[in-house]
């Protein structure tokens, strides 16, 4: 069966040790370290809800599990040749894996607590997710990375990835929502593994990753992620809007045609993940990188970057400009933003998301947008020197002013609706010249 040979190999003796003295109310953290252990996890840490760093979670987690008290972020290691090799069948098999084995690892801790009388429960580490709150809020139930962080897991690198102080950034995460208290909580690192070498920057083919680490949302979704939601919505879209089998084929090659079937059948295939393939950080990982950082490159990166393959952007965004220059032997495939907010929630707090820096230029500008009907606010939003702020209510002297029924201009954005349409039945009103508002479109191509 899956994963047998990960996860089955342990005997029911290892899971039926006694609980400890403390009692269910306060679980030894020796104990419970040593049952993840043993059910397969690499390394394990406990957090405790009411961490001041997990406060942006305690509303999510609570909802899934309203007894919860303590976190279990469980790490498992991942085969670091397979996530660096260039054929992308070898590192997505080695993802959709390992991700299957999180997920089995929990599902077993879980399993010998509740037969301790313990209660807890495991989200996936993945996917599936909670479909139904796409583009409406946040469609997973916990944020696996920032409880690794506060657990002692690792830290952030410059890529946006957790880097496990030994294992690098060739992890996986999951986390388990325990009720009940442990002995013994962990601590966040106090440094961070990453090398600030830069080398994800480099590697990255749609430039998500700035050198001065900023980090473009947008990039990397529509281009790692294309075979995922946003990307499948583009595919079915277009074979809605094919008149044929033959105009189809115009559009979409007959290779991502298969590459679609395949993510279908087996996972959907993420296009890069080079910023993890190069990352050299880790103390199981660093000597490579140490012995020879000219071999490293060239054995680990230069594939990567010389690899022909296609790359997914969005026409007019930071992503295709930097694909031309640093990558004119790979295809450019234009795809539309699959990222349709659909309430005015998503909309803002996806704003500094979708933003392009590059695409914005030298604009410095102020926005106050009105928006009316069964959603309503009132928005500031400044663009200058490539930052975007969006705040609440009216602040500064604005370049234009916006007032717009907040479902007219959703339909907008997701292209069912035309802006001359909206001006002329007055669901949409500037005061200000026009010329603001086609300087801000820019910033957010579609």
């Amino acid at each position: 069966m899956k994963n047998e040979i990960d996860v089955h190999t342990h005997t029911k003796a290892e899971f039926s040790q006694p609980l400890p003295n403390a009692g269910p109310e306060i679980l030894d953290a020796a104990w419970l370290r040593q049952l993840c252990l043993d059910a397969g996890a690499d390394d394990v840490g406990f957090v405790e809800l009411e961490r001041p760093a997990l406060a942006t979670e305690r509303l999510y987690i609570e909802q899934a599990f309203p007894r919860t008290r303590t976190l279990i972020s469980i790490v498992l290691r991942m085969n670091r040749d397979d996530v660096r090799s260039p054929a992308r069948s070898i590192a997505n098999n080695e993802f959709h894996h390992q991700t299957d084995a999180t997920n089995e690892i929990s599902r077993r801790v879980v399993a010998a607590l509740e037969r301790k009388g313990i209660r807890a429960l495991n989200p996936p580490a993945g996917f599936p997710m909670e479909a139904d709150r796409w583009m409406t809020e946040r469609m997973w139930v916990v944020s696996h990375k920032p409880v690794a962080v506060a657990a002692g897991m690792g830290r952030m690198g410059i890529h946006r990835n957790v880097i496990h102080p030994k294992f690098g950034n060739f992890i996986l995460l999951g986390t388990i929502l325990l009720a009940a208290e442990v002995s013994e909580y962990a601590k966040e690192l106090d440094f961070n593994p990453c090398l600030t070498c830069k080398l994800c920057v480099a590697a990255c083919p749609v430039g998500a990753i700035g050198a001065d680490g900023h980090f473009n949302f947008s990039a990397c979704y529509t281009h790692n992620y294309h075979e995922f939601m946003g990307g499948f919505a583009n595919w079915v879209e277009t074979v809605a809007d094919s008149r044929n089998g033959k105009d189809y084929r115009h559009r979409i090659k007959e290779s991502e045609t298969v590459s679609t079937w395949q993510s279908l059948a087996f996972g959907p295939n993420y296009k890069a993940a080079y910023c993890m393939a190069v990352c050299p950080a880790g103390e199981d990982v660093i000597s490579f990188y140490q012995k020879s950082k000219k071999d490293f490159v060239i054995e680990v990166m230069k594939p990567l970057q010389e690899k022909v393959e296609p790359l997914y952007v969005i026409r007019g965004s930071d992503a295709e400009a930097h694909a031309k220059q640093r990558y004119p032997h790979k295809t450019l495939r234009h795809v539309s933003n699959s990222l349709r907010p659909r309430n005015l929630k998503t909309l803002l707090a996806g704003m500094p998301l979708s933003f392009q820096r590059g695409a914005a230029g030298d604009l410095d500008a102020t926005y106050h947008f009105t928006f009316t009907g069964s959603e309503s606010a009132t928005v500031t939003i400044v663009i200058r020197a490539g930052v975007i702020a969006v705040t609440e209510g009216f602040h500064g002297e604005p370049n234009i002013r916006v007032t717009a029924d907040t479902a007219t201009w959703l339909g907008f954005l997701a292209k069912e609706k035309t802006l001359l349409w909206a001006l002329l039945t007055r669901r949409i009103k500037l005061r200000g010249n026009p010329k603001w508002l086609m300087a801000f479109g820019k910033c957010f191509p579609s």
